[in-house]
């Protein structure tokens, strides 16, 4: 059986969105589960878009997820270089043959002639095709004029099979002279990748959608160079929020590492991006990375266009950060506390009960201050909390100032242990004849001056009954 080698190839034209970090997981997926090995080979030839710094950062993503590469730039390996600028005798040596063979030539045209033969097919409302004006006798080639391709339509319909697209078939009218090297002695994607496959013996070619138009032509390559070809397996787009059309940086599609930044978890993302597009047959929504690598196959991936939904990625980082182990979550989140928090405050044993009463509601890292601040520091008094309230902002000042009385009461005689105060507050509820949407709601937010908090029973016993006295009587003064 044939090695599995599988790729991912992106271009250094800036950061790396979801949309190709998915390309790169489906193609370490396959590698990984058949042990195989996965290449990362850095497709830059054209040098006009390549932007500095953009190399370490298409590293630095797939470092962070995980999607360790066996062979590519700064790891080596015995089919290099990796990086498409360092390979360009290879591309020529290739080019030669095919010159050889009679099947590439000299392009004799400007861009100006080239444009007045697409307007002229345009004019006559015709499909344009370079071959229609192929040279008779083309000058041998020197490397000052592109080197086009001479394809060999033929009269059949050309065939393939995609291992997510399923069968599929052109006719021959839509294959062309296409540039293999331009003028600049750089190659074109629709060369120099076939090149590079071949020459380092890649099995699997995973890919976008974008490039399903151009296989026919690609077919005729391999042909013409007598390479055999690979396993195809085409990946559906990734369609922007509201479904209208692809993905993309322009659409505001983000950098993939501001997830990092603002900690997501590497496993959820992960997760996220196989679900795009991947489903193995069952309900399950949460997987482990080691799930995904066992269950995960090319003929489970959907042909249809997935949805990009950051809305379900919050709620699977939120899924993953709930299975972590608090000692652990810790660790993880160490960058991410408020700042200048109180010497008193600031040791393991109070934040870590702290992260044990937020990790419920914690779907992301950088929302850990908004969460914890109240647990820090005495907070400003926010009055729009009670007048935005829908039930107790409908309520006369007298009222609330009467039942926030009998609440301090209670709670001045009460024991802080949580069982205890949960009882206490329960009795409240009794004595005051309230809803806990009412009363619960006023207690929290004179006490943490915030519309939501963990479990009020267990958020007052963190913070303790002085402290919760203290910020009951500043908002019963406030309310006045």
């Amino acid at each position: 059986m044939k090695a599995i080698r599988t790729r991912f190839a992106p271009s250094p034209t800036g950061f790396i969105h979801v949309g190709g970090i998915r390309t790169a997981l489906f193609a370490w997926l396959v590698a990984k589960q058949n042990n195989g090995k996965f290449i990362l080979r850095i497709e830059d030839t054209d040098q006009t878009r390549e932007v500095s710094g953009s190399i370490e950062h298409i590293q630095d993503s797939l470092r962070w997820l995980g999607i360790e590469w066996d062979e590519g730039p700064g790891t080596g390996g015995d089919y290099g270089p990796y990086v498409q600028s360092q390979r360009l005798d290879i591309y020529k040596r290739w080019a030669d043959k095919l010159i050889q063979a009679g099947r590439a030539y000299a392009d004799p045209y400007s861009a100006e002639e080239v444009q007045s033969f697409r307007d002229q097919a345009r004019a006559n409302k015709q499909a344009f095709l370079y071959r229609n004006h192929r040279p008779d006798n083309p000058k041998p080639w020197d490397g000052t004029t592109p080197l086009r391709f001479k394809s060999e339509p033929g009269n059949e319909t050309i065939n393939w099979h995609d291992e997510v697209m399923g069968d599929m078939h052109a006719g021959p009218e839509v294959i062309d002279d296409f540039i293999l090297i331009k003028s600049d002695g750089f190659p074109t994607y629709n060369f120099a990748h076939i090149v590079d496959d071949h020459e380092m013996q890649i099995s699997h070619v995973i890919r976008g959608q974008e490039f399903l138009a151009s296989m026919p032509n690609y077919l005729n390559l391999y042909e013409a160079l007598g390479f055999e070809k690979p396993v195809f397996a085409t990946m559906p787009h990734i369609l922007n929020p509201t479904g209208n059309k692809k993905l993309s940086k322009r659409d505001g599609a983000k950098d993939i590492l501001n997830y990092q930044k603002e900690g997501y978890l590497k496993d959820a993302m992960i997760n996220f991006l196989a679900s795009l597009g991947w489903n193995d047959g069952t309900e399950q929504e949460v997987y482990s990375v080691p799930e995904i690598i066992d269950k995960f196959s090319l003929d489970k991936v959907q042909n249809s266009n997935a949805h990009f939904d950051e809305r379900r990625l919050l709620w699977l980082n939120g899924a993953h950060i709930r299975e972590l182990d608090i000692d652990t979550l810790y660790e993880k989140v160490a960058s991410y506390w408020p700042k200048n928090i109180p010497e008193k405050l600031d040791n393991d044993d109070y934040k870590k009960r702290v992260l044990t009463l937020v990790q419920e509601r914690l779907k992301f890292f950088e929302e850990l201050p908004e969460l914890t601040d109240f647990f820090f520091f005495d907070l400003p008094l926010n009055p729009e909390l009670l007048s935005g309230h829908k039930q107790l902002g409908k309520m006369p000042t007298q009222e609330l100032t009467q039942l926030l009385q009998t609440a301090l009461a209670k709670i001045e005689s009460t024991d802080f242990e949580t069982d205890k105060l949960q009882a206490s507050l329960n009795e409240l509820l009794a004595t005051t004849e309230q809803k806990p949407v009412v009363l619960f709601s006023l207690i929290r937010i004179a006490t943490t001056q915030s519309p939501a908090s963990p479990g009020l029973a267990e958020t007052m016993s963190l913070l303790g009954k002085d402290k919760c006295l203290k910020r009951i009587n500043e908002q019963l003064n406030a309310i006045g």
